[in-house]
């Protein structure tokens, strides 16, 4: 009998994720979305009905696709879920299997998030990063805080 190297064995989709344990993992895994989160949508709709209008969505001429941009006024929005992309206030630990991948793919996503901030502030723009829980927290604060950016008259309540 064959054994396969361990690259083949334990990695699938050009080596950069492991095989789930089992199906449950699995399921739960091919569930996860990167555009049109629930969190975004609550908060797309949140900015709708406060009249926040003339937002981009995912705009690919803003460096790093943000996930809203208001172009006019070079302002762009990361809605920044906190598993994902391992928020500071939340201090969520590792998951406990494969927790080298985890490591290195949580590193790697914190790095590819400061490079996109870097090149929109590079190119004046102004960035916002909203984090998951800061919208389950009080999600008017968070629409309050784009309010100011668009108009920056407006006092702070």
């Amino acid at each position: 009998m064959a054994v396969k190297p361990k690259s083949q064995s334990t990695y699938v989709r050009d080596n950069r994720s492991p095989i789930p344990l089992n199906e449950t993992v699995s399921k739960y895994m091919r569930s996860n979305k990167s555009k049109n989160t629930k969190p975004e949508m609550l908060f797309r709709k949140a900015l709708w009905q406060a009249g926040i209008r003339g937002y981009r969505l995912h705009w690919k001429k803003a460096p790093g696709k943000p996930d809203i941009a208001f172009p006019s006024k070079k302002i762009a929005i990361f809605l920044n879920g906190c598993f994902w992309h391992r928020c500071p206030n939340c201090n969520l630990s590792l998951p406990k299997n494969n927790q080298e991948f985890w490591q290195s793919k949580f590193e790697r996503n914190i790095a590819r998030d400061k490079e996109k901030i870097e090149a929109l502030e590079n190119e004046n723009w102004e960035v916002l990063v909203i984090w998951e829980c800061e919208m389950k927290e009080d999600l008017g604060q968070q629409i309050e805080k784009v309010r100011r950016l668009l108009n920056p008259t407006i006092q702070n309540k």
